[in-house]
């Protein structure tokens, strides 16, 4: 939605968020891709509801989720960030009611991401995954 509404304006600043923000999240989903594709080949379940509470189990992999979370959130210095605050900008300047908008889709995607670091990486461990084998 944000990289749509930034090429309808046709600003420099919403064109060079745009850009800025797809480079970003080609990036940070290709991450989440391989993070994902790791947990299925440890575990061999492609189901990440069945995964929670790996962090027991894979510490450092959990933190690369947490990392990879917190930057599909935009939280500030990441390049999602600079992308969105540049989007935003323009649209205000274009309109300022489409800040509604904007606000909405950027909570709902923080409610998502967290909602996926916290079913797939906390809550308890199930009991198919207390003899994962070393790699």
């Amino acid at each position: 939605g944000l990289v749509v509404a930034a090429s309808m304006i046709k600003s420099h600043w919403s064109v060079a968020g745009a850009m800025l923000l797809m480079i970003s999240h080609g990036l940070i989903s290709s991450a989440l891709f391989c993070l994902a594709n790791t947990l299925y080949e440890r575990t061999s379940s492609r189901t990440m509801i069945l995964l929670q509470g790996s962090q027991v189990v894979l510490p450092l992999a959990a933190a690369w989720w947490l990392i990879c979370t917190m930057l599909n959130m935009a939280l500030p210095p990441s390049t999602n960030f600079m992308g969105e605050l540049l989007i935003l900008l323009s649209t205000f300047n274009w309109a300022p009611t489409s800040m509604l908008l904007a606000a909405l889709s950027i909570m709902f995607t923080t409610v998502y991401s967290l909602y996926l670091f916290w079913s797939s990486q906390r809550e308890h461990l199930p009991s198919h995954l207390k003899t994962l084998p070393p790699t």
